[in-house]
């Protein structure tokens, strides 16, 4: 244990700064489980699809104001391509979100999303062309493991839940390399600006296919969904700005604690003992690689003459599992 405390005091500090990040990425975990399991109850009537466009209508309302206090100039871009793809990949995989997680149990859904840095890993190495070398392989082959023990193939029957909840892990993998790229030439005001813009008239397409409205109740839960949703990406961008990701990102596994609580609470479901082992190890995978990419982009940093000042972003935070 003192080993431990030793090696946390060495990646972090407990400045106020650092504290308020925590509790940030805290209420992020939370806000985002909040907003799961309410997509879940309220899509036993309203189809996942018009779940996912009441998500990012709602998050329209809520962040265009934001945006547009910045002002108009902040649409300027030269990547307008680039924001359609980062749009239209991040609708794609909520879709598939959305319809994964009311298909198999909740601990479950969040223990396989915390395969989105593994994904976003392999990726990065071959369209990114990105080095990997033997200890974040390791760390990658170790998280997979961890997959197919919450899975567990051959043992029980593969969920085509588990499935879809991995697609979705992968395409929001590769909606994190596309914001990588747009961070080099755009601000990440004029990147959430063209995507709470584009991505609600996307999400309405597959909407109209299932419409039904829904009731004042119904749509109050689908508020819900909207608001938790979009106020977890602020908290888990906050939590970002004021302390170092190796303070913050591991409390990114509080996710799977509160869904395993709330999926108890809501539906009955008690998380079997392979979620929660395959869980820990999928998120130790995955913290591993963050880590070892925070480290790299500080030695490169140091190398190129610049230091990272506290509660400065920089892009090894835009990594992080969002929804």
């Amino acid at each position: 244990m003192r080993a431990s405390r030793r090696l946390y005091r060495k990646l972090t500090d407990s400045s106020p700064s650092t504290i308020r990040g925590i509790a940030c990425m805290l209420a992020a975990t939370l806000l985002f489980t909040v907003m799961g399991i309410t997509a879940r109850y309220v899509s036993g009537r309203i189809h996942p699809f018009e779940v996912v466009f009441f998500r990012v209508a709602f998050g329209l309302v809520l962040l265009l104001p934001l945006v547009i206090s910045h002002g108009l100039r902040h649409f300027r871009t030269t990547r307008f391509g680039l924001h359609v793809a980062r749009a239209a990949g991040h609708v794609s995989e909520m879709l598939i979100y959305f319809v994964g997680l009311t298909m198999i149990e909740y601990a479950q859904v969040q223990a396989l999303t915390f395969t989105t840095p593994l994904f976003a890993t392999l990726l990065a190495v071959a369209f990114l062309r990105e080095r990997i070398r033997l200890r974040r392989m390791g760390a990658l082959v170790v998280g997979f493991l961890g997959a197919m023990l919450v899975i567990r193939p051959g043992l029980v029957p593969v969920e085509t839940g588990s499935m879809l909840i991995l697609v979705s892990a992968l395409g929001w993998a590769g909606v994190i390399l596309i914001v990588k790229r747009l961070t080099d030439t755009d601000s990440s005001v004029t990147i959430t600006a063209w995507m709470v813009v584009l991505m609600t008239p996307m999400a309405f397409v597959p909407a109209a296919f299932v419409w039904v409205w829904p009731t004042w109740t119904e749509l109050g839960w689908l508020a819900l969904v909207g608001i938790a949703g979009t106020l977890g990406q602020l908290a888990v961008t906050q939590a970002f700005r004021l302390a170092d990701t190796t303070a913050v990102l591991p409390f990114d596994f509080t996710k799977l604690i509160w869904a395993a609580l709330m999926g108890f609470l809501v539906f009955g479901e008690v998380p079997t003992v392979w979620t929660w082992i395959g869980g820990s190890v999928i998120f130790c995978g995955g913290l591993y690689i963050a880590l070892r990419e925070r480290q790299l982009h500080r030695e490169a940093l140091r190398a190129g003459g610049r230091e990272k000042r506290p509660g400065q972003v920089d892009g090894s935070s835009v990594a992080q599992p969002l929804k």
